[in-house]
């Protein structure tokens, strides 16, 4: 099985569960899931933690990090495509910009069904439509 994590894991795992700084041993430990191929980060969500600052950035971003964690993987713009169609119907461009990366991680998620699961804080949202649902299926 293979976890692929959202922005929002990340950023909350920082902020609210294990502070870089207090919890090194956390991050050593995901580090160390990244380089085994049990957990990645697809560069989208890698670019949208990594685009604000503080410590978890700067870890995101060195080298061994970088090479252990992001999913080394091309998007495959149909299932991208097929994902916003169906997941969150005709959306204009702020519901596009409202929505974000996460039709790239759940697109990801799908090209092997069974074998990928997505890690994130967001709650499944069917009821809402266009850009406020949270498509995670």
């Amino acid at each position: 099985m293979l976890y692929l994590l959202d922005a929002d894991t990340l950023i909350t795992g920082d902020r609210k569960a294990y502070p870089l700084r207090r919890f090194p041993v956390f991050w050593d430990w995901l580090r160390y899931q990244g380089e085994h191929g049990n957990v990645k980060i697809p560069l989208e969500q890698w670019e949208e933690v990594t685009s604000g600052r503080g410590e978890i950035v700067d870890w995101l971003r060195t080298e061994e990090c970088r090479a252990a964690l992001i999913l080394v993987e091309e998007p495959d713009p149909a299932m991208i495509a097929d994902t916003m169609r169906n997941g969150y119907g005709e959306l204009d461009e702020n519901g596009v910009e409202l929505v974000g990366r996460d039709p790239f991680l759940i697109a990801y998620a799908r090209s092997q069904i069974g074998g990928r699961t997505v890690v994130t804080f967001e709650v499944s949202k069917p009821a809402k439509r266009g850009a406020n649902r949270r498509c995670l299926s």
